[in-house]
This record gives C-alpha cells, structure tokens and sequence, in this order.
C-alpha cells in the first residue's frame, strides 16, 4: 500500500456555503425552555443568535484561510484517509510531539498552542523547548476518512498514530491529548514504550475510584464530577455510544440542530463562568462546528463512542505520563486513582483556571505545562 503523504488544504465548496445559508434561515425551532437557565438546554435565544450569526456574519473564508496558516497533509493507513496538520520547528533538537483532539472538538482546539510549541522563541519562550507537532483529525472527524467497517476504537487509532509517526521519520515522539485524545494518548503511552518517550494528559476518565477512608478533598471534587456528569451530562454519551446512526441524521441534516449539540457542551466543560462565549470567541466555537457540517461528520464521530465503549485492552502505561489537572474538567484526574494503570507519573500539576478544552481556553497555561513537562524528557 502507498505511504505517500499528500499535501491538503481546507477547501469548503460555494455549494456547501449556500446550502448552510439556506437551511439556517429555513430553521423550523422549538419553543423556548421553560426555565431561566440551561437546565433544559441550551437557550433557544442563544443558540437562534449564534446560527443567525453563522449564517449572516461569520466569515468562513477568512476562518478557513487562518486554519490553512497550518501545513495540513492527507496519507492512507490501515485502508484509512487521515488528515493532519504537521507543523515542523525550525530548531534543532526540536521534539516530536503528536497531540489528539476528542468530541465535540477537532484540530481547531489547538489553533493557539501550535505556533508558540514549534516556535517558542516567537512568543518569549526558549529553543530549547521546541516541538515538531503532528495534530491528527480522529477518524471520522473533520477531513479524516470515515471508516467503513466496525473495529475502530480507541486501540486501533493509537496503532494508526504510532504507524504515522514511523511514516513521518519520528523514531522517538512524545504524545498529548484530552478527552478522547487522551485515552489515544494512553494507548500510545501502553502500545509503543519503544518509540513513545513519555505521555501527556488532562483527563483520565478510565481510572477507577480508589477510596480508603474519607475521601480527600482531591477525591471528593472527582467524586461530584462523576456523579453530576452521570445524572445530568452523559445523555450525548449514551445516545452516541449506543444509537450513533439514530442520532446521526437530524444532527447531518440540520445546522441549528448540529450546532446546539456542540456548543452546549462548550457552556457544560469550559471553566467560562456561566457562557462559553466569556471564554471563546464565537468564531472559534463556529470554526470547530464547521468541521462537523461541512464534513458530515455527526454520526461517523458519534460511532467512536460505540466502537470504544464496548471495551479495550486497558495495557499498563509504564513510560513516564504527565498530567495536568483543569479545575472545571469533567471529572478531575486523582493521583491515586491512575497509579495502577499509569505506573510512572512524573509530573502533576493543578491549574487555576480553565477546563475540558484546555489548549482551547487557556492556550498560555497549556503551553507552559506541555513545555515544562516534555522538558524533563529531553
């Protein structure tokens, strides 16, 4: 099979523009929630806002042409389209560094990390801690190929990122992501100690609660972020995990539809103090939304729920891991909870600020942690 890696640039058709167009301003909605508040949802208000935005004002043009900013390349593995940006340092020495989005994000989470990890010297930062970074988009997410058969977890797309890493000359990388990234990432850390040098993560959802005794503050704040997320945040997670097809189609076929799915996640896990927009400009939001309609790309992104969800080898993670604790993540990673499966952590760190989409909403905290851990592994 060809290894060849074909250069690729984001280019959305007039035709995909004025359909969006016409279906924002087709939109049959719902009445509004019966409460002052996002307990039912997100806001009829908002959400009638931000696609009148979308449709009217939002410049995709001029979005797609930052986003193009990035070399981005197309190659085939395991039968497989995969799209991604690859962004070389112009330092010497400078470590490869593959990162993992998850959902509802994409490639455009790490818009404002990218720039500064390959070139620090650009933004007050040293050459020393300079990275290669590969961003990978998932498969069946944004302008990766959508799989055709069933077998595509978490595992098998850590075996495709170690495969792409080897394609690009990378003997030795390191590896980072959150959300499903991160559970990518710890199958990298578990699959290839030989050319993985270590792992870095901001959460760890797998890991088991360990209490003896009462629990720690750490444990206690986990604790309620388990038990929130189960009675009152999860329903995506089981419609998708069980029903991805069923969802798939008013979310492919309806803009607002696809759009109030997304970004009420954005108002749920960012540490944004009550509206996602205090914390990300409503062009970002719309910019990683593109990337699910404009690819259709709502029920072959939901499959990665039914496809992993039904179990994984869970292998020991024993290169060196570090982890960084956002205060609003979903559930915050334990120390302890993770020490079976991760038997080598080396570097913790608690944030102040920030949550679920960390390079997202705290770009500069994200980029001081991934330079202050990778650093010890150079």
């Amino acid at each position: 099979m060809s290894q060849e890696i074909r250069p690729f640039r984001i280019e959305v058709a007039d035709e995909v523009l004025a359909d969006l167009r016409a279906r924002l301003h087709n939109t049959r909605w719902p009445e509004a929630e019966l409460v002052d508040d996002w307990s039912q949802g997100a806001p009829l208000a908002w959400i009638q806002d931000m696609c009148s935005y979308w449709a009217d004002t939002y410049d995709w043009r001029a979005r797609e042409a930052a986003l193009n900013r990035f070399p981005q390349f197309m190659t085939t593995i395991d039968g497989l389209d995969v799209h991604f940006i690859h962004a070389r340092s112009p330092h010497e020495g400078a470590m490869p560094l593959i990162m993992t989005h998850g959902w509802p994000g994409s490639i455009v989470e790490f818009h404002k990390v990218i720039e500064p990890l390959v070139d620090p010297t650009r933004f007050g930062g040293d050459a020393a801690d300079a990275f290669h970074v590969v961003c990978p988009s998932l498969p069946g997410y944004g302008f990766s190929g959508k799989p055709t058969t069933t077998g595509w977890g978490v595992d098998r797309i850590a075996e495709v990122w170690t495969q792409l890493m080897a394609r690009l000359g990378y003997d030795r990388y390191a590896a980072q992501g959150g959300d499903w990234g991160s559970a990518v990432t710890t199958a990298i850390g578990g699959q290839d100690p030989e050319h993985c040098l270590g792992i870095h993560v901001t959460l760890a959802m797998g890991a088991r609660p360990r209490i003896e005794g009462e629990p720690t503050p750490a444990e206690q704040r986990a604790l309620e972020g388990q038990k929130y997320y189960k009675n009152w945040d999860s329903g995506y997670s089981k419609e998708q995990s069980t029903r991805p097809q069923t969802v798939g189609y008013g979310l492919t076929d309806s803009p607002s539809g696809q759009a109030a799915w997304i970004l009420e996640k954005f108002w749920a896990w960012t540490d944004c103090d009550g509206h996602p927009e205090n914390v990300l400009h409503r062009d970002e939001l719309l910019d990683n939304l593109m990337l699910y309609w404009v690819t259709a790309s709502a029920a072959s992104s939901a499959r990665l729920y039914w496809e992993s969800f039904r179990g994984g080898k869970r292998l020991p993670v024993n290169v060196p891991t570090g982890v960084t604790v956002f205060p609003k993540e979903i559930v915050t990673p334990v120390r302890h909870w993770m020490e079976p499966q991760f038997t080598n952590i080396t570097y913790w760190n608690e944030q102040t600020k920030g949550g679920h989409f960390a390079a997202f909403e705290q770009p500069r905290l994200f980029v001081d942690d991934v330079r202050a851990y990778f650093r010890t592994l150079r």
